[in-house]
């Protein structure tokens, strides 16, 4: 698909990895990799399997481009809110499988799918913008509102990563699967995807994630126009 993604469209299934080689940092460009894999795959009819590499899921927004200036920056966080969106109504299912570290937008990757797995490992998942000097936008916290439970969502003030088993406790994940298990409970994950009738799955998961996206979409409008001022 690009330089930082893969795409294998199959048996009406998109099989999306994500691997530029060090960290999947959510640049522009690759969340741009990311939007055009999933035009392709609602193009294919297919539903979406989302991994990282073994070890990295994604260290999040690309740290580089906050220091480029603010142009640079809005346009970084609106392509990463526009995936999210794209995810919260892909009219397929989505599977994410966290195969490793997720720090924010990589969080926000796997929040956004409608299954959403862990590898079992020494990772850690979460929302740590506070930690780094940054405050979360949002349109950040209005998916963490719409996915976490409340421990969870009062979490994000402290900025901590977690471990699978917390992070399933507090909402990033529904479901930890040991590594040489992985292969296949996704294949039967799959099987099980690919019998639902998918216009009233289409139709019940925009009913589901309708506020989240509504409250997304508004956040974002008003907020990057602060940035960019």
């Amino acid at each position: 698909m690009g330089d930082r993604t893969r795409l294998e469209i199959a048996n009406g299934v998109a099989w999306l990895t994500l691997d530029d080689g060090k960290v999947n940092a959510l640049s522009t460009e690759m969340l741009g990799e990311i939007a055009a894999a999933l035009d392709a795959a609602a193009g294919a009819g297919a539903i979406v399997v989302l991994r990282g590499r073994a070890g990295m899921f994604s260290a999040g927004f690309d740290l580089k481009t906050f220091r480029k200036g603010p142009a640079e920056t809005v346009a970084m966080l609106r392509a990463g809110a526009e995936v999210n969106v794209r995810l919260l109504t892909f009219p397929r299912p989505v599977l994410a499988v966290c195969t490793g570290h997720a720090y924010p937008a990589g969080a926000f990757l796997v929040m956004s799918s409608d299954v959403r797995w862990c590898v079992d490992g020494p990772w850690r998942i979460g929302m740590n913008e506070v930690a780094i000097g940054l405050t979360l936008p949002w349109f950040e916290i209005e998916l963490a509102r719409h996915r976490l439970t409340p421990p969870g969502f009062a979490r994000l003030t402290t900025g901590a990563l977690f471990p699978p088993d917390e992070a399933r406790h507090f909402g990033y994940v529904d479901r930890i699967v040991a590594p040489a298990d992985t292969e296949d409970a996704v294949r039967a994950e799959v099987e099980r995807l690919l019998a639902l009738d998918m216009p009233s799955f289409a139709a019940t998961k925009l009913r589901v994630n309708a506020l989240a996206v509504r409250a997304i979409r508004d956040a974002v409008d008003a907020e990057l126009k602060d940035v960019a001022a």
